[in-house]
């Protein structure tokens, strides 16, 4: 299962992991619900390779603000602490995970 991200959280997350995929999503959203369970796949499978975590842009609104996310799903990837990449929408799992092989 994907981490549970929080506007408090974010940053030490980053700071503390080379490789860091984000999930921007709402529990309303229909592709959000979508992606959801690709991104709790992925976190189990690089788990210790990568953080894989998810932030409701609801109960977090800092975040998305700060990363200027207008849609969502947005996936955000970070390498040390860098944005080096995104997907916006409800993409295959393959896509979200040949990204993250690039990134390791």
């Amino acid at each position: 299962m994907a981490h549970e991200i929080t506007d408090e959280t974010l940053d030490e997350i980053l700071a503390n992991n080379s490789v860091v995929i984000i999930d921007f999503w709402a529990e309303w959203c229909g592709p959000c619900r979508m992606v959801a369970p690709v991104i709790a796949e992925l976190a189990e499978t690089y788990k210790g390779k990568a953080f894989i975590g998810s932030i409701n842009v609801d109960e977090n609104p800092d975040s998305p603000s700060k990363f200027m996310i207008r849609n969502i799903p947005t996936i955000l990837y970070f390498k040390d602490g860098k944005l080096v990449d995104k997907v916006v929408g409800a993409m295959p799992k393959a896509t979200f995970q040949t990204k993250l092989d690039a990134l390791l």
